[in-house]
């Protein structure tokens, strides 16, 4: 039975177009998220806001053990810019957060030392991928370009899963590459 003043919730929206913590909350996530994302990507790919560049950051694929150090390097900066960039913009929502779950494996691959707090911690990688899952799983909110795509309008959390199994695969893949 229906009560004519329930509102029904489709994964975190109502249905009678009032605003929820959700809208207003998941993006402010994907904004500070993306943004930081994006800035990451533009310095290792054109050295911006203080970043080595596109050399300097191969050399130092090349150190971690990836081959091909600056193909690696341009490949994690696009990963990071594009996919800040989807999340700042809500498009594609749960592929742009997997892309960002994808390089942050690596990155916490590279960086692990056995420490999870501290300056050798990885605690930064790790909160940046559950944002990032997060994102993937909620979908992006009411405010998001994804509102416009047919398939993404109504975001279920299958996409998440799907989009999160791909980057697996794929970090794994780049993974096995390392000497």
């Amino acid at each position: 039975m229906r009560f004519p003043s329930a509102r029904r919730t489709t994964i975190g929206r109502t249905t009678t177009g009032s605003t929820t913590p959700y809208d207003v909350g998941l993006p402010v996530l994907r904004l500070v998220l993306g943004t930081i994302m994006a800035v990451h990507g533009t310095q290792k790919l054109a050295g911006w806001f203080d970043g080595p560049g596109l050399g300097p950051t191969g050399r130092f694929f090349e150190q971690a053990g990836y081959p091909a150090g600056e193909t690696m390097a341009a490949i994690a900066g696009l990963t990071e810019t594009l996919g800040g960039l989807g999340l700042i913009l809500g498009l594609l929502t749960p592929l742009s957060a997997a892309a960002i779950v994808g390089v942050m494996i690596n990155a916490v691959t590279v960086k692990w030392t056995g420490a999870v707090i501290g300056l050798e911690g990885v605690e930064f990688e790790a909160l940046i991928i559950a944002a990032a899952v997060t994102l993937a799983l909620t979908g992006p909110g009411r405010y998001a370009l994804d509102r416009f795509l047919p398939v993404l309008r109504d975001h279920r959390p299958v996409y998440g899963v799907l989009a999160l199994g791909l980057a697996v695969v794929l970090a794994a893949g780049v993974l096995l590459m390392r000497n």
